[in-house]
């Protein structure tokens, strides 16, 4: 019987397997002092990279879309990253599981790197795409490879604050992301958000490349005989499977509505194609067993797939709301790319605060699942009161509701890591990360497009009752900044009143789906199990 099918005690994990995670730890040889600061600094700037990448671009895309024409196609500059991460994010379990930890989170990060250098040459829309989904490719394997790092180099029981620093310090890209985006762009060009990504990389790179970092499992060598033992346990059908699906799947969200209509034959043929690949997948899933690219065995477990479903939902709150507030302060507000970052501040700065402050409770008190039904309700709340955002919202209010969102994320986002990370053993974490990561990057995916859709569509409608001398197609293609959106009504008059408005409304319909989906993951957070991840002292037997 497998260890997945015993009893499951503390919400999902069973006595043998506490053991055995104990056995693991004492014999694992984790870093101290020196070596271990070298470490975690490295991945947190590897992390911080990412987290940079995601949000420099917030405040240039207002730019983007002018200068490309192309504010269809805002949707596709964050889930074209998003969509190629979540298609790789299983395999790249397998390949940590298997080769070097270290060595293939480098290769993640490369290919990070050079999708990086495709965006900054890019000369239109579709060669920005591109190039964002190659460094969506490159990090696939950069988050669930920097947990792994992490589970690597010290115990259960210090891992809740070693990530915490990771995403806590890390994220700080998210907050120098909107300020050094929004100058780049207004004072040089938009290209530098992605240049400025290749000398900081190669820092990181070789930073790591000469650290000692061992793995949190031990491996074999790799030679080209375990590299050819290695491609039949990759589960190759699966992927294929699942990668269709899931293209598929966003192709249909961000075309229906804009480049064909909802009832169009290639709409329809793509939704029917997804879930048919769909259901092959889940079939060949079953069929291939444990070695599966998604195991059910992992699955199976209450706390790994209600923590993907939390993390589900919570993070699309942190992508979505990152792509639309800078619309809202830039065209709306009137506000230009760096003011619009300096706008921002105020979510982002208390999400940070908040990740490193529940973090170190966790590690002190032991408990997540009071943090993370907390940051659900808080960020519901947040999400809530910004889908009334209007032209003539104070600052107050608006820096108000964004601290609210963002003490509720920063509150939140890694209790499904600690959970995940609680209720399996070393052998399988590598596995359990990407499925966590993966349950993140679909989610992006997903609902960066089906936001995309909200946002036009609901842009279109009200272009024509705001403001009918303008068309809607001509809105959608003034693009998100301030210049662009006035200059559909020169000289300005009671119908540009009407445009900013019609802007207002489509960015509050996408808080209204966050609110829902953050209300969600409040339920959804009573599964993650009441759980001491403290570590257990022996009792002296004198004292019982």
């Amino acid at each position: 019987m497998s260890r997945w099918d015993m009893a499951e005690r503390d919400g999902g994990i069973t006595d043998t397997e506490d053991e055995h995670k104990k056995d693991e730890d004492e014999n694992h040889d984790y870093l101290q002092g020196f070596q271990l600061f070298a470490v975690v600094a490295c991945t947190t700037l590897v992390f911080f990279l990412l987290m940079l990448d995601t949000s420099i671009l917030t405040t240039a895309i207002p730019r983007i879309t002018s200068d490309f024409h192309s504010l269809a196609d805002v949707g596709w500059y964050g889930a074209a990253f998003q969509l190629v991460s979540a298609v790789l994010q299983p395999l790249t379990g397998k390949f940590y599981a298997r080769l070097n930890t270290k060595w293939t989170f480098l290769v993640f990060f490369t290919i990070f790197e050079a999708g990086s250098l495709i965006c900054g040459l890019a000369n239109s829309s579709p060669m920005l795409i591109g190039g964002r989904a190659i460094a969506g490719l490159g990090a696939a394997g950069l988050q669930n490879g920097g947990l792994i790092l992490i589970g690597g180099v010290v115990p259960l029981e210090k891992r809740p604050i070693y990530t915490g620093i990771m995403m806590g310090i890390g994220q700080m890209g998210i907050i120098s992301g909107p300020l050094i985006g929004g100058a780049l762009t207004e004072y040089t060009t938009w290209r530098w958000c992605f240049y400025i990504n290749l000398p900081l990389g190669g820092i990181a790179g070789l930073f790591m490349a000469f650290s000692h970092i061992p793995d949190h499992i031990k491996k074999e060598r790799v030679t080209f005989a375990t590299l050819r033992e290695m491609i039949p346990h990759l589960d190759l059908p699966g992927f294929v499977l699942f990668a269709g699906a899931a293209i598929m799947f966003l192709l249909a969200l961000e075309w229906g509505g804009s480049t064909y209509a909802w009832n169009s034959a290639n709409i329809i043929g793509l939704f029917s194609g997804a879930g048919v690949m769909a259901i092959l997948f889940v079939a060949w899933e079953y069929h291939a067993g444990e070695e599966a690219m998604i195991p059910g065995s992992i699955l199976k477990k209450r706390i790994v797939w209600t923590s993907c479903l939390y993390y589900f939902s919570l993070t699309t709150t942190l992508f979505v709301s990152s792509q639309y507030l800078p619309i809202y302060f830039q065209g709306v507000k009137g506000a230009g790319p760096t003011m619009s970052g300096v706008d921002l501040l105020p979510g982002i700065l208390t999400q940070v605060l908040f990740v490193l402050v529940s973090g170190a409770a966790v590690t002190k008190m032991g408990y997540y699942l009071p943090w993370a039904t907390f940051g659900a309700a808080l960020t519901s709340i947040g999400c809530g009161l910004l889908s009334t955002l209007a032209p003539t919202t104070s600052t107050g209010k608006w820096v108000g509701y964004q601290m609210l969102s963002g003490a509720g994320r920063g509150s939140g986002l890694q209790m499904g890591m600690i959970a995940v990370q609680n209720a399996v053993p070393p052998s399988l974490l590598s596995v359990s990360m990407s499925i966590l990561v993966l349950a993140q990057n679909f989610a992006a995916s997903i609902f960066l497009a089906v936001s995309n859709a909200i946002f036009t569509v609901t842009l279109s409608s009200e272009i024509v009752k705001n403001a009918p001398s303008v068309s809607p197609a001509a809105a959608l293609d003034a693009g998100g900044s301030a210049a662009g959106v006035r200059a559909l009504v020169p000289g300005g008059g009671p119908e540009l009143d009407g445009v900013l408005l019609s802007f207002s409304t489509g960015v509050d319909r996408c808080f209204d789906l966050l609110a829902g989906l953050a209300a969600v993951a409040v339920f959804i957070s009573l599964g993650l199990g009441w759980k001491d991840t403290r570590s257990k002292k022996p009792v002296d037997k004198g004292q019982a």
